[in-house]
């Protein structure tokens, strides 16, 4: 194996990209471009290459778009990258600096880029109708065969998967009840205000809403809340949350490595795993300090957050390998997401759950409940949230306009606090 500090020859061990979604195709392009010129290898259990998630619980799902349109474009940069797809890793020994795959081969490696992401959250549930996930693209081709007009959806969970599924079972004439614990729709990603009128707009297109209820046990005929209350369902959709595959990690370390596992991977503010200068984590799968919000360290499920992370991690793991410092300020990105639900898209930035107060800021939350297009636009919100004086975080609901609207915050934003600035690494 070549040394650590090696620019990286072309017959060494090179770089291990671990996880062939968004985050492990941006990991490579973001290598080559802070100047390894090394080998990649980059594995993942799926058998495609990296495609576009999103699109599953919508376009995808509702017939739309083909799976072949999920398809992310590869940049010339990563020709020569080595991708072994359907292969997944069993366990890493970040000492050794090796990989053992699930047929028990062992690979080394250079350097190391987690990109794992997450799996979708099960309930201890039995029986029932068909129940089904969507995170995957066999995911959505499964559960779409089972949508059509008159199906009777039950979809556990209220979150960005819930109700983006939600509104799609709808709009293919799909009979649709949404069951979650808590108070609105979305709300531990906007708020209970926000998630409130993002539900009266799901009502007023059909969707029912169960909320502060749990599922208890599933039935023949579909399922037994946790108040008595039965749900007819032919079809029931867990949507639930989400694990990250971090197990991988732990499996090949021995004890006392002190690799913090217990939400993802702990990395420092530089996405380092362990302070190590050979490995890095990005997306999803990582949990860091982002010192816009505070030191602690959160991880954040948004679709940006691969692009960010890869950026940041690449240039740090390249310097590393070449025994330099990498001159970085610590990683400090805004999160930003939107989530499609009918005719009305959910546009965030920065991070609303850091806020301890919600402000209206532009809009009639109760207009638009009608359900037509008109008075969906006529509808659009944009809330701010803020800690103190200071804005963190800005959510819009509605078309265009709402979505042009909060992203002129985010210059107000980008801004870094007082305690931030006052760092010696800024």
């Amino acid at each position: 194996m070549a040394p650590a500090g090696s620019a990286g020859s072309a017959g060494s061990a090179g770089i291990a990209v671990v996880g062939a979604s968004l985050g492990g195709l941006r990991a490579a392009e973001q290598l080559r471009a802070a100047g390894w010129q090394g080998a990649i290898t980059v594995y993942g259990d799926e058998p495609h290459l990296p495609y576009n998630r999103p699109p599953l619980s919508k376009e995808v799902l509702a017939g739309e778009a083909p799976a072949a349109a999920t398809a992310l474009r590869r940049r010339p940069s990563t020709d020569d990258v080595d991708w072994r797809l359907g292969t997944a890793v069993a366990s890493a020994d970040l000492s050794a600096r090796t990989l053992t795959l699930a047929d028990g081969s062992v690979h080394g490696y250079e350097g190391l880029v987690a990109a794992t992401g997450v799996r979708p959250r099960r309930l201890p549930l039995t029986g029932g109708p068909p129940r089904h996930v969507v995170r995957t693209l066999e995911d959505s081709g499964a559960l779409r065969t089972e949508l059509a007009d008159g199906v009777r959806v039950l979809v556990i969970g209220s979150g960005f998967i819930g109700c983006e599924v939600a509104a799609t079972a709808r709009k293919a004439g799909c009979e649709v009840t949404v069951v979650a614990p808590e108070a609105e729709p979305m709300m531990l990603a906007v708020g209970e205000e926000p998630g409130r009128v993002l539900r009266r707009r799901h009502e007023a297109r059909g969707v029912r809403f169960r909320m502060g209820r749990l599922v208890a046990g599933l039935t023949a005929g579909g399922a037994v809340l946790d108040d008595g209350t039965e749900c007819a369902a032919d079809v029931v959709i867990e949507a639930v949350g989400s694990l990250p595959n971090a197990e991988w990690l732990a499996a090949g370390q021995a004890a006392g490595d002190g690799l913090d596992l217990t939400d993802g991977v702990l990395c420092d503010e530089h996405l380092r795993i362990g302070g190590l200068a050979h490995a890095v984590a990005v997306g999803d799968v990582a949990r860091f300090p982002n010192p816009r919000y505070g030191r602690l360290a959160r991880r954040v499920e948004h679709w940006s957050m691969p692009s960010d992370c890869a950026r940041h991690g690449a240039r740090v793991l390249v310097a590393g390998l070449g025994g330099r410092e990498h001159g970085l300020a610590p990683f400090a990105p805004l999160p930003s997401f939107w989530s499609d639900q009918f005719d009305v898209r959910v546009q965030s930035f920065g991070l609303p759950g850091a806020g301890d107060e919600v402000r209206l800021l532009a809009g009639e939350p109760g207009a638009g409940d009608a359900g037509d297009r008109e008075g969906a636009g006529e509808g659009d919100v944009v809330y701010g949230y803020y800690r103190g004086d200071r804005m963190v975080g800005v959510v819009s609901l509605g078309g265009s306009r709402a979505a042009a609207l909060a992203g002129r915050y985010r210059g107000e934003l980008m801004a870094l606090p007082d305690e931030a600035r006052k760092s010696p690494a800024f």
